[in-house]
């Protein structure tokens, strides 16, 4: 008789095209595992917004595991020594797991040895499969756009299996003792929007391509419903980009797609940086911007600029609705997000990493690769960014993308696009922060 197989989620809570779970299946009955590790050297924890997310997933995914045969167990620790010492309880012949892209997970894995069975990635791409001619990773995404066609579209996705077979599992945690979800006061309450789980990604899909033929024109207006809101469901891997890919070209066609399916390359692209910059949530990919003059926010006006921008109350109407839509839904449109890390950064020149600790602890899609890259194309510190010197003008982003509605919907009291009591106003706050960089331009100061 076959000896049990360890199938360990991580960022794959899906049953539906699982490399990992049909390497486990074909070897023996499995032990579906999923470990809460805060505690592993490097490991970043997740966020509050995320762990809410985790466990209404971590909930469908063990009823969908339940539906077919099998349990999902909870153990929380430190990854490695979890999963040698649940091998040791059950006397598992090995360990199957999805591919990742933190780089967190790499020492993790070689704890493991031969025991740990690698199937995959959460990407449609393999990392490295695309290359330059010299064999050298991309650092500018539009030819790696391009070189990444000769690689898709990704292959068909496999449906779920109907039947598991699920070996007896040991005891484990119960996901109320976690306590991911917030208590006195519950801040997760305007979360109801979403749909955590293999089947809430699967609904937001379908809504999707119903009008994804309008994406192009509609994706930059935050007062319409024209994103596809499936980050965090790819973030948690409930759904796979491939599954994303084929349904949208399916719909609207490989040309017509083309808008959206790019923005699922963008996403691979950033996963590529991560690897070369696996410090980029950290540091600058231009060095020159670890000398940038950074606003102190331990103190005095600094320390006002960050809580106002953080509760949305800098007078900016398009500023104050993305950040109170951050904070009431745990997500915010993209066009906005651009904005409001242009006016942190640029506006009231905080430091970039002060808004990307921010968001991670707010986005219910944080991820790390992602989160990192947008922050710094903002700033201009990526190797693939706009310059420095382009900062987002709030009032003409929201007249320009029509964002009217949605300062009504988040922040109702503002009757227009104009800034009403402004923390800083824009023209002096821009001619600052285009003097720092020019400071940090000048010939005396390059090192």
């Amino acid at each position: 008789m076959a000896r049990p197989q360890i199938l360990w989620f991580r960022q794959d809570l899906r049953l539906a095209d699982q490399p990992a779970l049909a390497g486990a299946q074909d070897a023996g009955p499995i032990i579906p595992t999923y470990i809460l590790d805060d505690a592993s050297p490097g490991l970043r924890p997740m966020g509050a917004a995320s762990r809410w997310w985790l466990h209404r997933s971590l909930e469908r995914l063990d009823a969908a595991l339940a539906a077919r045969g099998a349990r999902l167990l909870l153990r929380r620790g430190r990854s490695a020594d979890v999963l040698c010492q649940l091998m040791e309880e059950t006397g598992a012949e090995a360990i199957h797991a999805t591919r990742h892209a933190e780089p967190w997970w790499g020492p993790i894995e070689a704890r493991l040895g031969n025991r740990l069975r690698l199937h995959g990635a959460t990407r449609m791409l393999r990392p490295g499969q695309v290359r330059t001619g010299s064999g050298t990773p991309y650092r500018v995404f539009t030819p790696f756009w391009r070189a990444s066609l000769a690689h898709l579209p990704p292959p068909t996705p496999a449906p779920a299996p109907a039947r598991l077979a699920g070996a007896a599992p040991p005891a484990g945690d119960r996901l109320t003792d976690w306590g991911l979800l917030p208590q006195n006061p519950d801040w997760a309450r305007g979360f109801a929007e979403w749909q955590p789980g293999e089947a809430g990604a699967e609904a937001a899909l379908r809504a999707f391509l119903s009008r994804v033929e309008a994406y192009a024109a509609r994706r930059d207006l935050p007062s319409e419903p024209g994103t596809s809101r499936l980050s965090p469901h790819l973030h948690f891997g409930e759904i796979s980009p491939a599954a994303v890919w084929h349904a949208v070209e399916a719909v609207a066609g490989p040309q017509a797609a083309q808008p959206f399916t790019r923005q699922l390359v963008w996403r691979e692209f950033a996963h590529e940086l991560l690897a070369q910059y696996p410090d980029g949530h950290e540091r600058p990919h231009r060095p020159e911007f670890e000398r940038m003059p950074w606003t102190d926010t331990e103190q005095g006006e600094g320390r006002r600029w960050l809580r106002a921008w953080q509760k949305g109350r800098t007078g900016y109407p398009i500023v104050d609705a993305g950040m109170r839509q951050l904070w009431q839904t745990g997500w915010m449109h993209n066009r906005v997000r651009m904005i409001v890390a242009s006016f942190l950064t640029k506006h009231l020149r905080i430091d970039w990493r002060t808004g990307e600790r921010w968001f991670w602890e707010t986005l219910v899609d944080a991820d790390l690769a992602n989160n990192a890259m947008g922050w710094q194309w903002v700033l201009g510190s990526g190797v693939d960014s706009q310059p420095y010197y382009r900062i987002f003008a709030p009032v003409a982003q929201s007249e320009k993308f029509d964002a009217l509605g949605y300062i009504r919907r988040f922040a109702p009291e503002y009757a227009g696009h104009g800034p009403v009591n402004p923390i800083v106003e824009h023209g002096a706050a821009r001619a600052a922060a285009l003097a720092a960089w020019q400071a940090l331009r000048a010939p005396g100061q390059r090192g």
